[in-house]
């Protein structure tokens, strides 16, 4: 069997960790094959209703933003302290480390915080860049003026490109395109917000009807991207074999839904169905590590509520080379409906040496 993948272990580019919170000093440490020092936190308490939390080491330690809603970043003395080398470590605030709740955080390593210039496009941008996991992440300040781009330091058109405005003034969506998916198109304005549960849009304030390029995201006018004076955060991401998969699938309304290939374990799915007012739907390995029982353990990526662990609501199986539907609930299989994934990898399908992995 040939060679599959380039990165044998994923965990040295993505973990989720588990833990409890104790309302004082709290080091989450990974547990994975490879150390990760966390260029991207995002995490969720559990147990309880509370707001996401996302800190960079971009825009540094102490300063969070919550994918749940379009305020600007709070600066979280009691957030996330510091970045480690393989974790990260809390101080007593409520979002992240309220004492007796159970939380989750999703890590992804990029360049360890080292920052460069990027001026591909006509508004600077400050990025770090991991070509190797496909990923990149930056930021830059807001003109309002139509016709603009950024240089996203991917290499490639990003399958998935998320924007979010973290000061000033104007309303700041966290904005969503998928350039290579069908739904959205390279040369429309399609978007979708991860902080609503809105479906697909077009709005050509957004994207202007301009096409991402390998080395540039465009923007036009609209605030929620580009609002004059204010500073924005980009996270993109491209599909790396073995490791990582942004793509789509159509719903059949079944309770035997469709079958997703990603070549790989999935660690960590995320779903949103595009043609609907729906969630956005997140699992992981960590969180559900069982197929198909009643501790479903799905997190609205949209939504503040605690995780959701009803019997049989929203089922998938984790499978060796994907991910299996087992439901016919419209958030993610309504008959004829399409949907956008982003999935990381537990385990590679098949190692750079050609070995077959186990299934589950």
């Amino acid at each position: 069997m040939a060679a599959y993948t380039t990165i044998d272990d994923p965990s040295a580019f993505f973990q989720t960790a588990l833990y409890t919170g104790n309302s004082g000093f709290n080091t989450i440490t990974n547990d994975g094959n490879s150390d990760l020092a966390p260029d991207i936190i995002w995490g969720k308490c559990r147990s309880t209703s509370k707001t996401h939390y996302f800190y960079d080491s971009i825009r540094g330690d102490e300063n969070r933003v919550e994918p749940d809603n379009s305020s600007n970043q709070d600066t979280s003395t009691n957030g996330v302290l510091d970045f480690q080398t393989d974790g990260f470590r809390l101080g007593s605030g409520n979002t992240e480390n309220d004492n007796g709740e159970t939380f989750v955080a999703w890590q992804w390593k990029v360049n360890g915080g080292t920052v460069a210039n990027n001026t591909d496009g006509n508004i600077t941008t400050s990025v770090q860049t991991n070509l190797t996991a496909g990923i990149s992440i930056g930021t830059y300040e807001g003109t309002s003026a139509n016709g603009k781009t950024i240089g996203h330091g991917l290499g490639a058109i990003p399958d998935l490109f998320m924007i979010k405005g973290y000061s000033g003034s104007g309303t700041k969506y966290w904005v969503i395109g998928a350039p290579n998916h069908p739904n959205f198109l390279n040369n429309a304005s399609k978007h979708v917000f991860l902080d609503t549960t809105m479906a697909v849009a077009n709005n050509t304030t957004m994207w202007g009807n301009i096409a991402f390029t390998s080395t540039t995201a465009p923007l036009n006018s609209h605030q929620a991207i580009n609002h004059v004076n204010s500073h924005y955060m980009f996270y993109a991401f491209k599909s790396i074999q073995g490791y990582s998969k942004i793509g789509h699938y159509i719903g059949n309304g079944n309770a035997s839904g469709p079958f997703v290939y990603t070549g790989f374990k999935p660690a960590f799915v995320l779903i949103k169905n595009l043609d609907a007012t729906q969630v956005w739907i997140m699992y992981d390995g960590a969180r559900k590590p069982v197929n198909r029982d009643d501790n479903v353990a799905s997190i609205y990526a949209s939504e503040t509520s605690a995780e959701y662990t009803g019997a049989s609501y929203h089922n998938l199986d984790i499978l060796s080379n994907g991910f299996k539907i087992r439901l016919t609930d419209a958030s993610q299989n309504g008959s004829g409906a399409d949907y956008l994934y982003m999935a990381f990898a537990e385990n590679p399908f098949v190692t750079s040496t050609g070995i077959p992995t186990t299934a589950r």
